[in-house]
């Protein structure tokens, strides 16, 4: 598997100079919101979703301007949604770090989320990237509609597997997929932005499924299941597979920890078990897999060159990592 110093090697230069990019598109006269963002910008991740943006559009063709855009747009709506998101979980840390909200309070953290989203409108139209504002607005409306509709099932705790793989394609797969889309559109390579727009919702359903998976552990080293996502009764994939398929009384006990004992630690832990020992995992590592291997199948007809060798090692590297 490539590491991820390996994946960015034929993007690196165009990375760093990214750093820049959005750091200038982020700066405000407003001196509270420059802080804001200054201590976002300086905590951010990998950068997996430019890295998506670049490597597409280097492997279809000449990275430019648009191609920066582009990247700022996906980065600019994914660092809205997580500092939104944390108001919504009223969640105190990201990646290690106090969350805008713990520091700023949760008025502030919205506020700062809508000027990143304004940010998005207003560099598509001083840029005339009417094509990429559309591909972002779809995202906007399916990330929203995938959290809302994960809302709606999870207090009913009825969700099916075609619902789940509903929520994770809007919530999840719908950013991963727009990376790449837009990645294609910055080069005008447009022959091909539906199959790359496909390549992305395939990594991004692999993506989600492998955070599932995490709450339990893997086949032959389960390590230290946390159980956080049956705490806040999310109905992830390896749950819905033990109820659909174990015998009626361990659905029962799965089901009544669940909705009656998710803050007993005793009984989460249980309950981890249950899904471990009914083929939930199993079932889980068995999508995630066909998921990351109808992307590369998508991809494999296009020219052999080194950002496509990147595109692959990124699908392998999401669902190998180990965080």
């Amino acid at each position: 598997m490539l590491t991820i110093k390996e994946i960015t090697a034929p993007i690196e230069v165009e990375l760093k100079q990214f750093e820049g990019h959005f750091r200038d598109i982020m700066r405000s006269d407003v001196s509270l919101l420059d802080k804001v963002t200054h201590y976002i910008v300086k905590r951010k991740g990998k950068q997996m979703r430019p890295m998506f943006v670049f490597l597409t559009a280097k492997l279809l063709g000449d990275v430019n301007v648009t191609t920066f855009d582009a990247a700022s747009l996906v980065e600019l709506l994914h660092t809205a949604t997580l500092v939104h998101d944390d108001v919504v979980d009223d969640a105190n840390e990201r990646r290690g770090f106090f969350s805008v909200n713990a520091l700023w309070k949760n008025k502030i953290a919205v506020l700062v989320g809508d000027y990143m989203l304004s940010r998005i409108l207003l560099l598509s139209i001083e840029k005339n990237n009417t094509d990429l504002l559309g591909v972002v607005a779809r995202a906007v409306r399916e990330m929203s509609e995938g959290e809302l509709l994960q809302i709606e099932k999870a207090r009913q705790l009825d969700i099916t597997e075609e619902v789940y793989f509903d929520v994770i394609r809007k919530k999840t797969a719908s950013l991963i997929s727009t990376c790449c889309e837009a990645g294609a559109i910055s080069v005008n390579a447009l022959e091909h932005r539906n199959r790359m727009k496909e390549f992305g919702e395939m990594v991004g359903m692999a993506f989600q499924i492998k955070d599932d998976i995490f709450d339990y552990g893997s086949p032959g080293n389960i390590g230290k299941p946390t159980g956080i996502d049956i705490r806040e009764q999310k109905m992830t994939l390896p749950l819905i597979y033990s109820l659909n398929h174990a015998e009626k009384s361990v659905r029962s006990e799965l089901m009544n920890i669940v909705k009656n004992h998710n803050s007993n630690s005793k009984k989460i832990a249980y309950a981890v078990d249950l899904v471990i020992q009914n083929g939930g995992i199993e079932y889980a590592f068995k999508k995630m897999n066909e998921y990351a291997q109808k992307a590369i199948e998508l991809i494999e007809p296009l020219p052999d060159c080194e950002a496509k060798e990147s595109l692959i090692g990124l699908v392998y590297y999401t669902i190998n990592r180990d965080k």
